[in-house]
């Protein structure tokens, strides 16, 4: 049974750092390529960052980049998520998803929530002004 567990959330004031966990488990997580999403309240979820399995490029939202740095290690089957200069606009719950679809670009391919065959259940980070 695949399982991907987020952990890391919390409260932290605006300009503070996180830094999220995703252990999976049941699958060959070198396999996979790995992203985060994220869901505000009231909001649609939302593409945050992916990293691939082979070459561990990796992609961001527009909204994130600069701040957020997304990394795998594949010897403890884990995906991180280092979120720095939080703003109160980045609360939301922060799920990880693993896929093993590949796409021909891959930039947008990685936003696509569809393509994603595993999703944990995430973890609230709720950031104060």
């Amino acid at each position: 049974q695949v399982q991907l567990v987020e952990s890391g959330g919390g409260l932290v004031q605006a300009g503070g750092s996180l830094r999220l966990s995703c252990a999976a488990s049941g699958l060959t997580f070198s396999s996979f390529a790995m992203a985060w999403f994220r869901q505000a309240p009231g909001k649609v979820r939302e593409f945050v960052a992916a990293i691939k399995r082979t070459d561990d490029r990796t992609y961001y939202s527009d909204s994130v980049k600069g701040r957020f740095t997304v990394s795998r290690d594949n010897t403890r089957n884990t995906v991180y998520l280092q979120i720095d200069s939080l703003k109160p606009e980045d609360t939301a719950v922060y799920y990880c998803a693993a896929t093993q679809s590949t796409g021909a670009r891959a930039s947008s391919w990685y936003r696509l929530q569809t393509i994603y065959d595993y999703w944990g259940q995430g973890t609230q980070v709720t950031v104060s002004s």
